[in-house]
């Protein structure tokens, strides 16, 4: 039977990073309000992913949310994620304005921060549901940077649409030293984590790539 796989988000990282692990899916935005959200970093992230999910689970769950995806009721997953820098305790997600990403920049330059992303993984195997939901935390060490680049790089528009104001697989790359822990973590999901989590659910990223993309 063809499991499918269902992302609760419409970001291009996680799905170029689903995409080189050989996993097929579908991409479906939650519009989940998280600033409905308060709470410490470690719990705001699992709480924001599993909310992600949940609420994908929910439009598939409607009387017409499964109409254009044939097969899925009786064998799919749906993950949720959601991804935070901390610096000095505080959450950083996407900067609200320009201030708001220079002024970020400055605090994080010369510095570590901590990049944390929740992950929250729903296994529906003909009409049984098991949620599991976990974090994986990567140290993100960032160079010593003069106003002039830090400006150049928020008006070049990568830093207002990533979590902490850098895409390490983008421009941001130049301002990132070094990394300690998961490196796909902080492009926007944990790929080693996705395959524990997936095989504690009864299903290995392997089973995917025989699959072909067009049977979505």
């Amino acid at each position: 039977m063809t499991i499918r796989f269902v992302l609760a988000s419409a970001s291009p990282a996680r799905r170029k990073l689903l995409d080189s692990a050989g996993i097929p899916h579908i991409a479906m935005a939650s519009d989940f309000d998280e600033d409905s959200v308060k709470a410490e970093p470690m719990l705001f992230v699992q709480i924001l992913a599993k909310a992600k999910a949940e609420t994908i689970l929910a439009k598939i769950d409607s009387p017409d949310g499964s109409t254009h995806l044939p097969g899925l009721a009786d064998n799919f997953f749906v993950l949720g994620c959601d991804s935070v820098l901390v610096l000095d305790g505080e959450i950083h997600g996407k900067p609200r304005d320009r201030s708001e990403a220079v002024g970020r920049w400055r605090q994080m330059r010369g510095r570590s921060g901590e990049l944390l992303t929740g992950h929250a993984l729903i296994r529906n195997d003909r009409g049984q549901r098991r949620t599991l939901v976990k974090v994986q935390r990567t140290v993100v060490r960032f160079a010593q940077l003069e106003d002039s680049e830090i400006e150049a790089y928020v008006d070049a528009g990568e830093a207002m649409k990533c979590a902490g104001a850098f895409a390490l697989e983008g421009r941001g790359g130049l301002f990132v030293e070094g990394i300690e822990g998961c490196h796909s973590n902080v492009i926007g999901l944990s790929l080693p984590l996705l395959r524990k989590m997936m095989l504690e659910l009864g299903a290995a990223p392997h089973e995917f790539w025989v699959s072909s993309a067009e049977e979505l």
